[in-house]
């Protein structure tokens, strides 16, 4: 009989094993399968406590305050929980490039461009706000895997946009998930740390994307601090209350007049008017001839913030009524 062994499952049982599927190496080392030792990692080469070397994936601004945390964690000498500090991006068309990379870059980090993600040795990864599905031959070079620190209640808002999503939607509540990541899909792994706060009225997703940004990063910080009870004490995501947070198009910011509540159109210039500073006209259909001043330069009336005994559904386009231009007397001059 003749038997085939893949380098990516970890040693087997001993006393044999009849009956028994092997198991992957990365969840063996994640702690979810009862088994250790022998070729898997727990030896020599993997470290049992900190402090840990750890590579760092990410892109925008939620990422740099969580790669901020990391950095000033290694930079505390006492503490002793970050060893080393390296870090994988994406290009982008700006010379600055991205957030994490001007932060990598001005703390003299090792940076590398994705899908360069270095040759040393590492203990943990760390995800946030990269965007790129990770193999599950990467995911096996971590011992202790890839954690990702994602700004929802999972499993509600999985995918790239959970912020935007969450305004977009009118939820009252959100918060940070650390999640161990999982090969093939987005924000399915097991929850590590769970943490939830409610939604600020009337804010919007920057401002929102600030408050929890700074709670991913001290969730993360925490978790590592006992991470392999922490890996030992995953919970596995609920099957109910999946929702999914695409990323936002051109057609997604656009109004719909028909359809659009004005509570609706409010949460959509909250949600998403920051970013471009704008949100766009796809179709109009009034019984009046419009001008540039019934959007009143393309933003929503300031009215509403101003009062703050005002419904929401109260909210509404309103025509800028300007004073009308008094006419001018043509003057004659007589001519001799």
């Amino acid at each position: 009989m003749r038997v085939l062994v893949r380098c990516c499952w970890g040693p087997l049982p001993v006393g044999g094993c009849a009956g028994r599927k092997p198991t992957p190496r990365w969840r063996a080392l994640a702690g979810l399968s009862g088994s250790s030792g022998g070729e898997d990692g727990r030896g020599a080469r993997v470290r049992e406590k900190p402090p840990w070397r750890v590579l760092f994936f990410g892109t925008d601004w939620f990422a740099r305050e969580t790669l901020r945390a990391l950095h000033a964690a290694r930079e505390n000498k006492e503490e002793e929980l970050i060893e080393n500090l390296e870090v994988v991006t994406v290009p982008s068309p700006s010379p600055k490039g991205l957030p994490v990379k001007q932060y990598a870059i001005q703390s003299q980090l090792p940076v590398y461009e994705w899908p360069d993600v270095g040759s040393g040795e590492y203990d943990v990864g760390v995800v946030a706000s990269f965007g790129r599905l990770l193999s599950e031959a990467l995911i096996l070079k971590f011992p202790y895997g890839i954690l990702n620190v994602h700004p929802s209640c999972l499993p509600r808002w999985r995918g790239p946009a959970p912020i935007i999503h969450t305004v977009l939607h009118g939820d009252t509540v959100t918060g940070v998930t650390i999640m161990q990541i999982r090969p093939k899909r987005f924000d399915v792994g097991p929850i590590l740390k769970q943490e939830t706060v409610p939604v600020p009225p009337k804010g919007t997703s920057k401002e929102l994307e600030a408050l929890l940004s700074s709670l991913g990063a001290s969730m993360l910080i925490s978790v590592l601090k006992n991470l392999p009870e922490s890996l030992r004490n995953g919970r596995q995501q609920p099957t109910e209350g999946v929702t999914q947070a695409p990323k936002i198009s051109a057609a997604t910011s656009c109004i719909k007049w028909e359809e659009q509540t004005s509570e609706q159109i409010f949460r959509l210039y909250r949600a998403v008017g920051n970013i471009d500073g704008w949100i766009g006209v796809q179709s109009v259909m009034l019984k009046k001839k419009l001008t540039a001043t019934d959007f009143y330069n393309g933003y929503l009336h300031p009215w509403y913030q101003k009062n703050s005994q005002a419904q929401p559904s109260q909210c509404t386009f309103q025509t800028l009524r300007l004073p009308p231009k008094k006419k001018q007397k043509k003057k004659i001059v007589a001519m001799q």
